[in-house]
């Protein structure tokens, strides 16, 4: 138990340097890597996770042990492509991440890329939460500059870490022309796919991110990146002045509607319900999404199938058609943690306007 304590007040402590140091300013702490006049510049901001970490050899288990300066200069032949601006955000598992360190985040890579000299920017961040990571900034950046979110699922220790290839390609993409409208992606094991798109599906192998039906937007080789498709069209939302608080909610066989209840009662400004099939629900939690929708708390449908979409298909009671003329908002294919961080970003800009929230999940 005290080993338990010790290891939580860690915890604690670094999701609080995170939450403290990450708030951004007009004096960043920049290191700047390489001058090479004939290369592009590439911002590079480290937040943690695997690829920053070491195998602690007293516990056995990964943890924060490398800098941002350091994963750089693990990197052969970096410098050959991209001259680097290096800033340390913070160091943290991404399993501690929270929608307002991203906040912070997002406003600072704006910040680096209002410089005209970076051409893009690489955000090095654990696979855990990277694709609400990433989502988060596809959605809230003000800058139509390239930024990849790129991470590693062996960490430094390991016999063969994938972290320095994953930064390499990372910084080839955000220095491409080729990848200059692809907006916010997460390049891993070669393979682009858009924020929008990407969910990781597998917890320890390293092709663990892929975009589902939407397929990759392209593939780094031999040096270069080959472009597959286009992106589809980008959400855009401004930061509001502060986040509201959004609750997700995973229903299942049986579900009595106690914790959409509960979330209402307890100070919900909105709520995510991942529903089953194509976007419905049972009787029972029908009606407490009723009740929310009765006290103005917003719900918004996803699914938990992993492709399609949700749609106005069945009728019955908890249907998604019956959902949807009670006043829930369905979210398309956007995934529950997708669609629960587009809501907490879209509602403080709406005031109350069920209609004018709903354009937001429309595709």
């Amino acid at each position: 138990m005290k080993k338990f304590a010790i290891i939580s007040s860690f915890l604690i402590l670094f999701v609080l340097a995170c939450a403290v140091v990450s708030k951004p300013t007009m004096h960043l702490n920049i290191e700047k890597v390489g001058s090479n006049p004939n290369l592009p510049t590439v911002a590079i901001i480290t937040t943690g996770g695997t690829i920053a970490e070491k195998t602690d050899p007293k516990t056995g288990g990964a943890v924060p042990a490398v800098s941002g300066k350091d994963l750089v200069d693990a990197v052969p032949g970096l410098l050959k492509i991209a001259n680097i601006q290096v800033v340390q955000f913070c160091d943290i598992d991404s399993s501690q991440m929270t929608p307002e360190i991203w906040y912070n985040l997002s406003k600072t890579v704006d910040e680096l890329l209002k410089n005209p000299e970076v051409k893009g920017a690489v955000v090095t961040h654990g696979t855990d939460t990277m694709a609400e990571g990433s989502y988060f900034l596809d959605l809230s950046l003000k800058s139509n500059k390239p930024v990849a979110f790129v991470g590693a699922m062996r960490d430094a220790s390991d016999l063969s870490p994938d972290g320095p290839a994953n930064i390499y390609n990372a910084v080839l993409e955000a220095a491409s022309d080729e990848a200059k409208d692809f907006g916010v992606t997460i390049t891993l094991n070669q393979y682009i796919n858009a924020a929008s798109d990407v969910r990781k599906t597998q917890t320890t192998n390293v092709q663990t991110f892929n975009s589902g039906e939407h397929g990759y937007l392209g593939y780094i080789a031999m040096g270069k990146v080959h472009k597959f498709r286009e992106r589809f069209d980008r959400k855009r939302v401004p930061l509001p002045e502060k986040l509201p608080k959004v609750d997700l909610l995973k229903t299942f066989a049986g579900d009595d509607g106690r914790f959409v209840r509960y979330a209402v009662d307890t100070g919900a400004k909105g709520i995510v319900v991942e529903g089953v099939g194509a976007g419905n629900v049972n009787a029972k939690v029908y009606e407490a999404i009723e009740y929310a929708l009765s006290k103005d708390i917003p719900v918004v449908i996803a699914t938990r199938v992993y492709n399609g979409a949700v749609y106005p298909i069945y009728g019955d009671k908890g249907g998604g058609e019956t959902l949807q003329k009670s006043g829930a908002i369905l979210a398309g294919d956007l995934t529950g943690p997708k669609a629960r961080l587009l809501l907490m970003l879209a509602l403080p800009h709406t005031k109350g306007d069920f209609n004018k929230l709903a354009k937001y999940f429309s595709n």
